[in-house]
């Protein structure tokens, strides 16, 4: 016995409806010769020129396959097929009216907020100026800040919980878009108290992997860096503090505890401070990128497409 085949691959599929009905502009155009009884003026109406009018109806009339309008000297007058047509589209302009207003309140509701998750190099050095720029074009707009690290910005942005990341690693995380917004450089600090401030030649990068460091955590862009740069150094040697904050890596290096590893972008008052020294390291090359990162297939738009543009990149 044969198989039975379901009845949708016997029934041919019907034309899409918007082959069948015509466009929003020309059902406004029906409706404005109905109210003026006039085609030029309807054509005035609704910003076209009358030639352009006339085309849109005979474009109307052979797609419905009707005639519409009964054209005079004295003017244009609706057909009976016209006028009941002009009926249908009164209720179809209304709709689409209701259904703008209704976007458009989904728009105002996505624009009234901005969330942001921002490693923390960038959310303490870079994302500020950004912001107050990004509240002088969109006053309205509500932003929230999330800080945290590299790998905590892309699981808040693939949880839906935020709608733009920044992030300082070696690559964009799984699931993410992203583009290159800024160029960064790791530079290795220790307090004016440390050997290593005196030291008259480089740093060779074995010592360094060799030298028990104050570092930042697993999952931290800085961390990431700084592992994949010494790997073949030999890697890094047991930390001597772990620190989840830029704040609190700094502090333990000013207080003469050891040297750290942190961008350069971090380190600005310190450095002409001279509460910590940098020191000069040969043989291993610590830039990284910062991107701005979002959920793949998700551009940004609204707020965020305007942060990002701030930044000086477009999605």
């Amino acid at each position: 016995m044969p198989a039975s085949r379901s009845s949708d691959q016997h029934e041919p599929r019907p034309a899409l409806l918007s082959h069948r009905v015509p466009d929003l502009g020309a059902l406004e155009l029906l409706i404005a010769v109905a109210r003026h009884g006039s085609l030029g003026r309807a054509a005035r109406d609704v910003g076209i020129t009358q030639p352009a009018a006339s085309s849109r109806v005979r474009s109307m009339e052979r797609q419905l396959g009707v005639a519409l309008l009964d054209r005079s000297p004295r003017g244009s007058r609706l057909t009976d097929a016209g006028a009941l047509v002009t009926d249908w589209a009164r209720r179809i302009v209304e709709a689409a009216e209701a259904f703008d207003a209704g976007a458009q309140a989904l728009r105002d509701r996505r624009d009234s907020r901005l969330r942001v998750a921002a490693s923390m190099t960038i959310a303490e050095y870079l994302l500020p100026g950004w912001l107050i720029a990004l509240r002088a074009e969109r006053p309205g707009t509500a932003v929230s800040l999330l800080a945290g690290n590299s790998a905590a910005v892309a699981q808040r942005l693939l949880g839906g919980e935020a709608d733009l990341g920044f992030v300082e690693g070696l690559s964009i995380p799984e699931g993410l878009d992203g583009t290159v917004i800024a160029h960064d450089r790791l530079v290795v600090v220790v307090a004016p108290s440390h050997a290593w401030a005196r030291r008259r030649t480089p740093l060779a990068p074995a010592e360094l992997a060799a030298t028990p460091l104050i570092l930042r955590e697993y999952g931290s862009g800085t961390r990431q860096v700084l592992d994949a740069a010494l790997a073949v150094h030999g890697g890094l040697a047991r930390p001597l503090l772990e620190l989840s904050s830029t704040t609190a890596v700094k502090g333990a290096a000013e207080s003469g505890a050891g040297p750290c590893v942190l961008s350069e972008l971090a380190l600005g008052e310190e450095l002409s401070a001279r509460r910590l020294v940098k020191i000069p390291i040969a043989g291993v090359r610590l830039r990284r990128q910062l991107r701005a990162v979002w959920p793949t297939g998700h551009r940004p738009t609204g707020p965020a497409r305007d942060l990002l543009s701030l930044t000086g990149r477009e999605p």
